[in-house]
């Protein structure tokens, strides 16, 4: 049997907050949202208003399409812990570099390491050749007028690896990451090896001050959060041993990929719209799927079936996870061209309705 579940109810400064935050247009900023320029961000300040609004510190706060990070970063900087997943692994190694905590002496030697980048970033240096990587396709389209940067990113990437720390490492590469994305997608024009040297060290200072507002935030509510990124479907997550040791989530905040539309979560354009996996190979990580696969099905299948059987699936794999007394948000575009929003609707009803049926003695 099922039951009618009320309005939630929330102050008047709660609900002001979330309705303004929703309408903010200011760029994104702040704490380590600005480590890589993930396709289709969440906004921190939406995500912020409704973790402060609709949980309490030490709650936990699931988003099973989690691309950037964004809500895990807000969740731990809000003295919450957090768990999310997502299907790319680049998605799960950006925000595992987003939400690691370092230490003063690991910023020390990241500091360093940014120091020396000048001279580290030397086009008559030899530089590592990422074989592998460049066998199997990385490397696409970054011959030609491009060959420069690709050897600057080789040198930076080798700087990197020789900190000998895989969290450092890692933040290392994310420096790259963000200055190799700066450097080439979608540029008309592309910088110097001077420019893409100086912009190394800018963003090196940046994102380091940027981890340390981040700890200090997390550190406020003198508790270390409980962070998982998973690299898989969030289909079937409920099956995952290490959940069932933090609890059940509190609040729900996501954005999952649009239906309909046609966003490269996995691919940088250079020279024109042609694309290059080369974010992975800076990562350190593997691709290997098309667009279909990041986007839950080709947009051009008659009604999006695949895309919607799987936003069915995901959320009753949430709602398994979810308690009877948990808060969904979820932000969605639908595009009006083929769809409407009764078949998002129709997509959650199976979380819906685990969640309103009567518990069970």
């Amino acid at each position: 049997m099922k039951r009618s579940r009320p309005f939630l109810e929330i102050s008047h400064d709660d609900e002001a907050s979330i309705i303004s935050a929703a309408r903010d247009t200011q760029p994104v900023c702040g704490l380590t949202h600005n480590f890589y320029r993930y396709p289709a961000r969440f906004s921190p300040a939406f995500v912020r208003a409704a973790i402060e609004a609709l949980s309490s510190p030490g709650d936990l706060i699931l988003d099973p399409f989690m691309g950037g990070g964004t809500s895990l970063v807000e969740a731990i900087a809000a003295g919450r812990n957090a768990v999310g997943a997502d299907i790319s692994q680049l998605a799960s190694f950006v925000t595992s570099v987003k939400t690691t905590l370092l230490k003063e002496s690991e910023l020390s030697a990241l500091t360093t390491w940014s120091e020396k980048i000048p001279k580290i970033v030397n086009i008559r240096r030899q530089a590592i050749y990422f074989d592998e990587y460049a066998n199997a396709g990385y490397y696409k389209h970054l011959d030609g007028p491009r060959w420069r940067l690709r050897k600057a990113i080789e040198l930076a990437l080798a700087s990197a690896i020789g900190l000998h720390s895989q969290k450092l490492e890692d933040f290392a590469r994310g420096v790259v990451l963000r200055t190799a994305q700066w450097a080439l997608d979608s540029r008309k024009h592309l910088p110097s090896v001077s420019d893409f040297r100086r912009e190394l060290v800018v963003n090196a200072a940046d994102m380091i001050s940027g981890a340390r507002a981040l700890r200090k935030a997390v550190y406020h509510y003198g508790r270390k959060p409980v962070v998982h990124c998973f690299n898989r479907s969030t289909v079937g997550l409920e099956s995952e041993p290490v959940l069932a040791t933090i609890g059940t989530p509190k609040l729900i905040v996501t954005s999952p990929p649009y239906p309909g539309v046609h966003i490269l979560y996995h691919r940088w354009q250079v020279d024109g719209r042609k694309e290059t996996p080369a974010p992975f190979w800076i990562a350190n990580k593997l691709d290997g799927a098309g667009s279909s696969y990041y986007t839950m099905g080709d947009r051009k299948h008659p009604g999006l079936a695949t895309y919607f059987a799987t936003i069915e699936a995901t959320m009753s794999s949430v709602a398994k996870l979810a308690d009877m007394t948990v808060l969904g948000h979820q932000s969605s575009k639908v595009t009006t061209r083929h769809y409407n929003q009764a078949k998002m609707i129709d997509a959650v009803r199976a979380y819906q309705e685990v969640l309103l049926a009567e518990p069970q003695d």
